[in-house]
């Protein structure tokens, strides 16, 4: 999600993206949170303001700013204030573990931190930018930094990484993301932190559209937002939609949603129940699926309507971008075989990002982020899982996502993570980490006898853990690699 755009006559850069809607549609809102109502031109001057704040802290021209904050309106200034000297923001989360930010500083070398900084020899600013209101809020000279974005991520093992978009900081104002339309409402319920929502809801801006921001998702305040502001498209994570369809039938039928054009659900697999059920409830039209990487290496999505017909798919690949399905020899694989899921940009391999911190995995010109998959008649994706989370017990492949969404499907299992833990016999068994509802009594001999009737015998865990853990986090990721890790062997 990200890469190169082909600059067009309605490309603006993201310095004076604000200004450009801000004269074309005066008074227009660029942001919704709780009692706050900010316009595009207000927003356009707080962010100057700010960046004036950098600027005086020497950030410059294709500086790094890493940005450690909170879902709010000092995040949404202050990434505009980066934008506007032609730097580019490099987000992390506001509670990134110690030793994971050290590392992701180490990788970048910001010329500024925003945020609370473990690191002295780092500038530092908190969010608030104590003073900044009193700058001027004058036009600066226009600044387009050579990345956008750069965002990070733990990857499969858990090591930070950092992901630089090769996109310049500009974006074509008529041109709507996944199906976004400009001038729409859009609600934000995830972490910006996080590259889905943090592109999605910056998209949304670059085309003129007003955001409603959660800050932090609650099931039934995302329904009552989407009918009080009649928000038309919005993209959630599955542990969202999971914890919106256990508020139950009584509730959600108080909820038309009629404004609601497009529910795009992306970033981690979605059990086949749970779909359905949205499907049911908003019709297959609005109910939409993308799958894609941070890198730009190539993405698919579906519509509802077509799920329908081929369920379990993730779509076909979209323009711009080529899909093979490889084995372990790099030979492609034959329809319905599983394999290893490779991309190919049309611009080539390299050019849509390049990592900090790690090394791209390419085989030939094509390129894997490690998930497994295969492809139908028709050229289809179907996920099966990442290969690094692969649990191969007795010789057989056990899906994690496959078991977990047999134990989700539970009206008492809040979330659940599947690792493979060693066994002397098998190699590895399968263990089940389960997050019960508040109050349920759920117990391991139920929920086995609840999963038998979904998957076969081979599959079942060994053994299944409770916990009142989150097991994802805001982002609805599970860090397998770290659970798996926890409870090793010391």
């Amino acid at each position: 999600m990200g890469g190169f755009k082909n600059v067009t006559d309605n490309t603006v850069p993201l310095c004076s993206i604000l200004a450009h809607h801000a004269a074309r549609r005066p008074g227009r809102l660029a942001l919704i949170m709780d009692d706050l109502r900010l316009t595009y031109a207000e927003l356009d001057a707080r962010s100057t303001k700010r960046a004036r704040f950098m600027q005086a802290r020497g950030v410059g021209q294709d500086d790094y700013v890493t940005v450690a904050l909170p879902n709010g309106l000092d995040f949404y200034e202050t990434i505009f204030g980066i934008w506007k000297l032609g730097a580019t923001p490099n987000v992390v989360s506001a509670r990134l573990a110690p030793v994971e930010l050290e590392h992701i500083l180490d990788l970048v070398g910001p010329s500024l931190f925003v945020g609370q900084c473990p690191r002295e020899d780092i500038p530092t600013v908190d969010g608030a930018f104590e003073g900044y209101q009193a700058l001027s809020a004058e036009p600066l000279p226009p600044a387009v930094a050579k990345n956008w974005k750069a965002m990070t991520s733990g990857g499969s093992t858990g090591r930070p990484k950092v992901i630089v978009d090769a996109m310049p900081a500009q974006w074509d104002t008529t041109e709507g993301f996944l199906h976004q339309q400009p001038g729409e409402v859009v609600l934000n319920p995830g972490p910006l932190y996080h590259n889905a929502p943090f592109h999605c809801i910056t998209m949304a801006i670059f085309t003129g559209n007003t955001i409603v921001e959660m800050q932090k998702f609650d099931a039934q305040r995302a329904l009552d937002l989407i009918e009080e502001h009649g928000v038309n498209w919005v993209t959630m994570v599955p542990t969202m939609m999971h914890r919106i369809w256990q508020l139950g039938p009584e509730v959600l039928g108080r909820y038309k949603l009629p404004t609601l054009r497009m529910m795009l659900h992306m970033a981690a697999p979605c059990a086949p129940w749970l779909k359905e059920a949205w499907i049911d409830w908003l019709g297959s039209d609005r109910v939409w699926e993308y799958y894609g990487t941070t890198e730009a290496t190539g993405s698919t999505i579906i519509s509802g309507t077509d799920w329908l017909q081929r369920k379990g798919s993730v779509g076909k690949v979209r323009p711009g971008y080529d899909l093979k399905i490889l084995d372990a020899d790099g030979r492609e694989c034959a329809v319905g075989e599983v394999g290893e899921v490779f991309f190919r940009p049309e611009t080539g391999p390299s050019s849509t990002y390049h990592y900090l911190g790690s090394d791209s995995r390419l085989v030939g010109e094509y390129e894997t982020m490690g998930d497994l998959g295969s492809v139908d008649a028709d050229g289809y994706l179907y996920l099966s899982d990442r290969r690094n989370d692969l649990i191969i017990s007795g010789g057989a492949n056990i899906y994690p996502a496959e078991v977990e969404a047999a134990l989700e499907a539970h009206p008492d299992v809040r979330g659940s993570a599947v690792i493979g833990l060693p066994h002397d016999e098998w190699g590895s068994v399968v263990h089940a980490i389960v997050q019960p509802m508040d109050g349920s009594t759920l117990s391991e001999e139920v929920l086995l006898e609840f999963i038998s009737a979904t998957l076969s015998r081979y599959k079942m865990p060994k053994r299944i853990e409770f916990t009142n853990e989150a097991l994802r986090d805001e982002a609805g990721k599970v860090r397998r690699a770290a659970l798996r890790q926890a409870r090793l062997p010391q």
